[in-house]
């Protein structure tokens, strides 16, 4: 993967698949509750999150799997987590190959054109966006979200750790 991307990448994965399962567990009124601001149920916004993550990645690779086609919705917790562990996969995969942050993309829809490193920065932002959102929700429902920042997934992964303290 293109070096500083892999953490960023990891994480956005990372943090959806722990936001889903929390999420996993609750009841069905629970999980059509909203809140002001959000984008909507949380079932809908992790489809939303879901759906746009392999989008933007399609925007820049030409690939998109038969879900993002379809633009198939589901309410199945595990399909939602194979699809967020697919769009995870090609991700990495497309950060196999140099990524040149200055090409122009032309967004599917053909009426927006944006730097590939703009792209990415808005594929990480939205997904942010959106799983707190999602944390704002179960806060409503007096559930203590999970600690999805980089520094709970790195500490969680090795990818950073505590150094012992000096006796």
């Amino acid at each position: 993967m293109n070096g500083i991307l892999f953490d960023s990448f990891q994480h956005n994965s990372w943090a959806t698949k722990v936001l889903l399962k929390v999420c996993s567990e609750l009841n069905e009124e629970q999980l059509v509750t909203t809140v002001v601001g959000s984008y909507g149920n949380i079932i809908a916004t992790f489809n939303h999150i879901i759906l746009s993550d392999a989008r933007y990645l399609h925007h820049l690779s030409g690939n998109a799997p038969d879900w993002l086609l379809n633009r198939d919705l589901s309410n199945d917790f595990a399909v939602l987590e194979a699809r967020a562990d697919e769009a995870a996969n090609n991700w990495q995969q497309f950060f196999t190959q140099p990524v040149d942050g200055e090409q122009l993309t032309i967004l599917v829809s053909g009426d927006y054109e944006i730097h590939a490193g703009a792209l990415i920065a808005q594929a990480l932002h939205h997904s942010n966006i959106h799983r707190e959102q999602i944390c704002a929700i179960l806060t409503s429902l007096g559930i203590e979200p999970p600690d999805i920042q980089p520094w709970a997934y790195a500490h969680e992964t090795g990818r950073g750790r505590n150094l012992p303290s000096e006796q």
